[in-house]
């Protein structure tokens, strides 16, 4: 099975990869089995490759990366119900302990037990063929392509961020930070129902894509623009109804009750690798609601709706594609951060 493999640190190649547990591989009855078409290259995966390490998970063992994906049915288990050969599915990466009581209280992203594609141990899926529950494979409509359908993880994120926001129709929100997922941060809180959204970043080239995607979105440069002059005055002084910190900066996340209104929300979504520090004061005399979210749950169904009924149009994102064989070179292209590409996304032989 020939696989991207994070070998350790800044060591990437393709080859053949027999270690794949057999396990993993086999076909349980409620499982299918999946022909790889399209992953795309997630941060988490830049940063493995570039750190070899997120947090308290560490890349001690080679790793096959990827965790954005879609791809063809090819084969199901016998209980199977849902799914056929032959149709054309999304993954949602994450698969919970069943038995677990976060899984039990709906909260199964954050069940401790959870195995996360491309997390260590867990090999990813940029090779030819994986086994998934059917609990969490999602078939696509006919006007979802294999390439919107692989933005249906990042898409996750910023529709549960929104969701946890609790967007009322005509909030202004702030997104910090026009990466990939600030992005469609950005798309979820207006097909939620914000009337305008600020999306701030460094890079004018991800600021024009960002205007780009809607007349209700407003670029501010956060190198040359101040963004709370400019939300005080769009909002006769008030406030940003909800500010989304999707960089993963400390120095953002210190400033994320700036521009915020009296009884707004932040939600925190950029991954913090080390202790932040924010103003409670701030929060305080605001009285300020502070949600954090990892990953999501619950959401995957209502993505792929979303991109068929043309609620949310991912394809401008996507703005470079690979085949598998240049997957090493793709990996160091996204490690250097290009200023003009939001999403890079890895094709495999069909």
């Amino acid at each position: 099975m020939k696989a991207l493999v994070l070998e350790k640190k800044n060591d990437l190649s393709l080859r053949d990869f027999p270690a794949i547990d057999r396990v993993e591989e086999t076909l349980g009855p409620h499982d299918v089995r999946i022909k790889l078409h399209t992953v795309g290259i997630c941060g988490s995966d830049v940063h493995y490759y570039t750190h070899g390490r997120i947090g308290h998970f560490v890349v001690d063992a080679p790793m096959i990366l990827g965790h954005e994906a879609s791809g063809t049915v090819t084969e199901v288990g016998t209980a199977v119900t849902t799914l056929k050969e032959g149709d054309r599915v999304c993954m949602e990466p994450g698969i919970p302990d069943p038995n677990s009581k976060a899984t039990r209280l709906g909260m199964y992203n954050i069940d401790p037990a959870v195995r996360f594609w491309a997390t260590p141990p867990v090999h990813g899926i940029l090779r030819p063929t994986c086994v998934h529950p059917e609990a969490f494979t999602f078939k696509l409509p006919d006007n979802v392509s294999f390439a919107e359908a692989a933005m249906v993880e990042p898409l996750a994120v910023g529709v549960h961020a929104a969701t946890k926001a609790r967007v009322r129709p005509g909030d202004n929100a702030v997104v910090l930070g026009a990466g990939p997922i600030g992005l469609v941060t950005a798309l979820a809180a207006l097909a939620a129902g914000c009337a305008r959204v600020y999306v701030t970043d460094l890079a004018p080239k991800k600021l024009d894509i960002a205007a780009s995607l809607s007349r209700a979105i407003v670029p501010v440069n956060a190198k040359t623009e101040n963004l709370v002059d400019i939300i005080r005055r769009d909002t006769d002084g008030w406030g940003a109804d909800i500010v989304f910190e999707a960089t993963g900066s400390p120095h953002a996340a210190k400033t994320v009750f700036e521009a915020l209104a009296p009884g707004g929300c932040v939600v925190m979504i950029g991954g913090q690798p080390d202790p932040i520090q924010y103003d409670a004061g701030a929060a305080m005399v605001r009285e300020a609601r502070v949600e954090n979210i990892f990953r999501y749950a619950h959401v995957f169904p209502r993505c792929v709706g979303m991109l068929s009924s043309g609620a949310i149009d991912v394809k401008p994102l996507i703005t470079r594609t690979f085949a598998f064989n240049d997957s090493v070179q793709a990996f160091e292209i996204a490690a250097s951060a290009p200023p003009a590409d939001v999403k890079m996304q890895i094709v495999l032989p069909q």
